[in-house]
């Protein structure tokens, strides 16, 4: 029985060596300055400037507080267009700003808001679309930029999951109005907690800014209604000391999907999901889908059976956020109208995925997923 002696989480943070973080903790504690853009958040926002391949970022203490930002600062109202296959906080940002989430279905290859069903979704109260990457590939970014275009929308990502990705060679943070990135301890960079905002426009940045620290303009004057959303010195320090070893970490989980991807490509009713082509992909997570047709048994049984043996994978994204009770009350929340989402809510699982993980794991993880162990025959 392969049963692991202690439980193999579906991601862990990368953590560098203590000194590299301490090193620059002492910075923070010789210069005094613990938060309101020091040293550290200024070195962190140049070099994520660079990585990202973005003109303009801004740093927040996390991703919600970013993204709820961004609403604020494109001045979105009455609907917004969304998808319900993501994590909570992506309609709660615009419930919480007194907005409307109106769900539309996404595509079935991307699993990603489909532009079709978007522009279906637009009504005279729509403002904008606010759309997620998932699993560290992109959005149909040309498809919905043109939705946005004809019908005078803004455009905001969540890239949660897509720190680093580039679509045709382009950075990730360059298409839509806004994108968010989070840097929570479970996202690939991480700051221990942490978010970003990235976006084209300076006059857009400024305003970001001011949001970011109460509206604050200058020492005597507060021109509009912001939050407390800064990153601290602290947490800069900790993504400095993450950023040098990036590269390793995504070579490692890279070597390890392409083993997962050996090991089940060819079982029948599984499936290693792998993204659009034209992107350089980030690796944050390993998903496969699971046809209980094919395979004779179901992702649930598949789930239960990898706890089973200490393996602790995800239902990403299960239930839908339209069937939440603060959500299900929603027209748009009708599961007639969500097919493709629904299913793939039921079919897909997030297997275990990070640098430090043996890959003599990854082949006992894939033996009981093959086997079908715990399924009915």
């Amino acid at each position: 029985m392969i049963r692991f002696p202690d439980p193999i989480y579906v991601t862990r943070p990368i953590l560098p060596p203590l000194d590299a973080v301490t090193k620059r903790l002492a910075e923070v504690w010789a210069s005094g300055w613990l938060t309101n853009n020091g040293q550290q958040q200024v070195r962190l926002e140049a070099a994520l400037r660079g990585y990202l391949g973005v003109p303009h970022l801004a740093l927040f203490n996390n991703g919600t507080a970013a993204l709820m930002t961004a609403v604020r600062a494109l001045d979105l109202s009455g609907e917004v267009i969304t998808t319900p296959f993501t994590f909570p906080a992506t309609p709660h940002v615009l419930a919480w700003s007194g907005i409307t989430p109106v769900f539309a279905d996404v595509e079935a290859a991307r699993l990603t808001l489909d532009p079709r069903r978007v522009e279906e979704a637009i009504t005279p109260q729509t403002t904008g679309i606010l759309a997620v990457h998932v699993y560290g590939w992109p959005c149909d970014v040309e498809g919905l930029q043109q939705v946005a275009n004809r019908h005078g929308l803004k455009l905001v990502y969540d890239g949660a999951h897509v720190f680093g990705a580039t679509m045709n060679g382009l950075g990730i943070g360059t298409f839509g109005d806004i994108t968010m990135f989070s840097f929570h301890a479970t996202k690939l960079f991480h700051t221990a907690e942490g978010g970003a905002l990235a976006c084209r426009d300076a006059d857009l940045l400024g305003k970001i800014g001011r949001l970011r620290n109460f509206g604050i303009l200058d020492p005597e004057t507060v021109d509009c209604v912001g939050l407390n959303g800064k990153m601290s010195e602290l947490q800069a320090s900790v993504g400095l000391a993450v950023l040098d070893y990036l590269h390793e970490e995504i070579a490692k989980r890279k070597a390890l999907f392409e083993l997962y991807q050996r090991l089940l490509g060819n079982v029948a009713g599984i499936t290693v999901l792998t993204g659009p082509a034209g992107v350089e992909r980030n690796y944050q997570y390993c998903v496969i889908r699971v046809d209980e047709d094919r395979f004779g048994c179901s992702r649930n049984a598949v789930h239960d059976e990898l706890h089973r043996h200490n393996v602790i994978s995800r239902k990403y994204f299960f239930p839908l956020c339209s069937d939440y009770t603060c959500y299900r009350h929603l027209p748009s929340a009708d599961s007639s109208r969500l097919p493709i989402a629904r299913a793939a809510a039921n079919e897909v699982l997030c297997l275990p995925l990070y640098g430090t993980l043996a890959p003599d794991a990854v082949e006992g993880i894939c033996e009981i997923v093959a086997t079908r162990k715990g399924c009915a025959v």
